[in-house]
């Protein structure tokens, strides 16, 4: 016991002088400046939490290998198909696992909860594959888990093998992602998840103790993410290191209002094990300095009247046509479109509006829609509705107007 308890003194003492170091060493970066030779990584991205839009990136629709940042992907697909009171039993293939691993003996079990901790906290890769036979049965079906999951995220290029993000290939391909895909895939975790909140508790944590199921054997867990001491407004991160991909980090941050999470593949390789944390704070200081909110919505719109073909009017038959005023929700003055720009950055507008209607239309039929997009990505549409009824002409309506035109 004394032993351990001298080990993660000098482990705590390790993780205080690099954060002492690089607070110290840290340089601002200029609003709207970070060239990519700013950064060790190959590959980098910067995201907006709330929109989902690349604020930055660095070659980062390249795919990579992403080591043990796969591991947050194993974490909520677990979180939200495992029951997490599940006793689990360690299988051969999990005992079998190289470092860094829990060191479990097969036919060992163990609470799913507590393995959720020592897949995140420490990177156990025996934990991840113990997590993922708990949900699927085998790793390769719980792969198909996690392939599922990035294609509703809208990961554009990510292929998951393994659950801890050990280097793999199959007839389909190699484990790996993109930087922007793997930011999306952290912002899904923490913001768009039913186990968001679930996550995020996880993910902070800073230390985590439990025993086996037969409490014989005690483990404590400490969380690696040192980011979250190094940096005020640091919620989450996943650190990953194999020797194909490099250091990986994928992180967020919130503060001033903003949620910022940021990726990094490829960040050095060993002695220089701490250049990601260098990168990590270049990148969040640029997307703070860099950024800020602003109402964007245009709430004085208007759009002239459509006119509706066939359509029932008041005025001189033959000379008037219908038509109908447009209405959307954008004019509603208590209605805002913050987004993170900076200083001199403007969305796009555009407007998808329909030269012409054909009777009969309805009030608050959907005629059309405003769009709000950056960089070829739209980030907000909002509906255009018909305003009022028109009536298609008919036989009663023409005896009407001609009464009213020959007989009043």
């Amino acid at each position: 016991m004394k032993t351990w308890i001298v080990e993660r003194l000098k482990h705590s003492l390790v993780l205080l002088m690099i954060s002492l170091f690089l607070a110290e060493s840290a340089i601002p970066v200029p609003a709207g400046e970070l060239s990519e030779e700013a950064l060790y990584a190959k590959a980098a991205c910067l995201l907006d939490g709330d929109s989902g839009r690349i604020l930055y990136g660095k070659e980062c629709d390249v795919p990579m290998a992403m080591a043990s940042t796969t591991k947050i992907m194993t974490c909520i697909v677990a979180l939200e198909n495992g029951d997490m009171k599940k006793t689990v039993t360690a299988s051969k293939q999990a005992a079998a696992q190289p470092k860094v691993h829990l060191g479990v003996q097969e036919g060992q079990q163990f609470l799913l909860e507590d393995l959720m901790y020592s897949l995140m906290l420490e990177s156990h890769n025996d934990a991840a594959v113990m997590v993922a036979e708990a949900v699927s049965g085998t790793v390769e079906d719980f792969a198909v888990l996690m392939n599922e999951k990035a294609r509703q995220i809208g990961c554009s290029d990510t292929y998951f093998i393994t659950p801890n993000g050990l280097d793999a290939a199959d007839d389909y391909g190699e484990h790996h992602t993109t930087a922007a895909d793997l930011a999306k895939i952290m912002r899904y975790c923490l913001y768009q998840s039913e186990k968001a909140e679930q996550f995020l508790e996880i993910t902070k944590t800073s230390s985590y103790s439990f025993w086996d199921a037969e409490k014989v054997q005690f483990y404590n867990c400490t969380n690696h993410n040192s980011l979250l001491t190094m940096m005020d407004g640091v919620v989450s991160g996943k650190t990953g290191y194999t020797s194909k991909a490099g250091y990986c980090y994928v992180g967020a941050l919130e503060k001033n209002g903003k949620h910022l999470i940021i990726a990094l593949l490829a960040c050095g390789w060993p002695n220089n094990r701490n250049y990601k944390w260098e990168d990590a704070q270049k990148l969040l200081n640029y997307g703070l300095s860099s950024y800020e909110y602003r109402d964007v919505l245009e709430h004085n719109w208007y759009a002239d009247p459509i006119e509706v073909l066939d359509g029932q009017y008041n005025g001189i038959l033959g000379k008037t046509k219908a038509s109908v005023q447009l209405v959307s929700p954008v004019q509603d003055k208590e209605r805002e479109l913050r987004l993170l720009l900076k200083e001199k950055e403007q969305p796009e507008l555009s407007y998808e509006l329909p030269e012409i209607l054909k009777a009969p239309v309805n009030k608050g039929d959907l005629v059309g829609r405003i769009t709000y997009s950056m960089d070829g990505r739209i980030l907000m549409e909002y509906p255009v509705y018909a305003a009022a009824n028109v009536n298609k002409i008919d036989y009663t309506w023409c005896l009407s107007q001609v009464a009213l035109r020959f007989f009043v």
